[in-house]
């Protein structure tokens, strides 16, 4: 299958009507890649055979990051069993794993020279773990060749999976769990079919009880056509589940066949997010029209990991 072709990338999208793609507003608009940084982690890429996400789901930031040698790998393949209307990645079966991707993605984290990884994946629902333990052995493969570099994972939901396949994830010890809520809840039907908000939510809510010092972090869009106060209520729910860093960004429509931008949020909007996050006790907050999962992770890591230390100082 080539998926350079939209209508072989994502078949499940082949009948559903085309919207057209809204222009951009002058607040997002990114230059193309070219820095001899973006060349020479690309090459790095392509000679360890990784793929990443910044590729694979058309990231507005990848010339920024590649430029630094920030990446954030997608492990077990660049096929997905699910087919959500906001994602560019492919939908489709997916290979069986291969064995050796984990040492191939410790090997690219050497080269990079990088401090911070963030390790993501495709869903995979064709295995009885949904992946967990290909995920562990990626961290630990990772540890075992760089021992001071920090990692973040970004997980699926594991929601066909028994209970012990988050608990294996989480025994290999990353520094960060990040699991995306992507949505507000009355948009998963036509956002994100085949998830639940509930479910994810909880899976956020047993990572932090499973290991209280794990960071925990969890996303969403925004212009999907939500309103403000289920932004609010998405918010309350992750404070609940006792999540530490939350990220909002801009949807931005992959092509025709993907769900239509309702909205463009102005950089004032996100703000008042941001500032309203903070009040609910969020340790870290990220929200911009260009902000992604992983964009500036090492940096917020940093900060996150202050953040906590002057908070325990303080209940001390």
């Amino acid at each position: 299958t080539d998926l350079s072709i939209p209508e072989l990338r994502h078949p499940e999208k082949a009948h559903r009507k085309s919207n057209p793609i809204m222009r951009k507003p002058n607040w997002i608009r990114v230059k193309a890649p070219t820095s001899e940084g973006y060349r020479r982690t690309r090459d790095i890429l392509r000679d360890n055979k990784l793929v990443t996400v910044c590729e694979e789901a058309s990231c507005p930031n990848v010339g920024e990051c590649w430029s630094k040698s920030h990446a954030t790998f997608m492990i077990m393949g660049e096929i997905c069993t699910r087919g959500c209307t906001f994602c560019n990645v492919a939908t489709g079966k997916p290979s069986d794993l291969d064995p050796f991707e984990p040492g191939r993605v410790s090997h690219a984290v050497h080269k990079l020279g990088l401090n911070h990884v963030v390790v993501t994946s495709v869903d995979r629902d064709d295995l009885k773990d949904g992946g967990a333990e290909h995920f562990a052995m990626t961290i630990r493969s990772i540890r075992h060749k760089n021992p001071d570099t920090t990692v973040e994972i970004l997980t699926p939901d594991f929601l066909r999976c028994e209970p012990s396949a988050l608990e294996m994830v989480v025994d290999a010890s990353p520094d960060i769990f990040n699991h995306n809520l992507e949505t507000v809840p009355s948009l998963y039907p036509t956002v994100r079919p085949g998830a639940r908000y509930f479910h994810s939510l909880q899976l956020l809510y047993r990572a932090k009880e499973l290991s209280p010092k794990l960071f925990t972090k969890s996303g969403i869009m925004v212009g999907l056509g939500e309103e403000k106060n289920e932004v609010i209520q998405v918010m309350d729910d992750l404070r609940s589940a006792n999540v530490d860093f939350i990220t909002i960004g801009q949807y931005l429509q992959p092509t025709p066949k993907h769900h239509p931008i309702r909205k463009f949020v102005t950089p004032e909007e996100f703000k008042t997010y941001e500032k309203m996050a903070y009040g609910k006790g969020f340790l870290m907050v990220s929200a911009s029209p260009l902000t992604r999962s992983s964009y500036h992770a090492e940096e917020d890591f940093v900060r996150l990991r202050q953040a906590r230390n002057r908070q325990t100082q303080g209940l001390n």
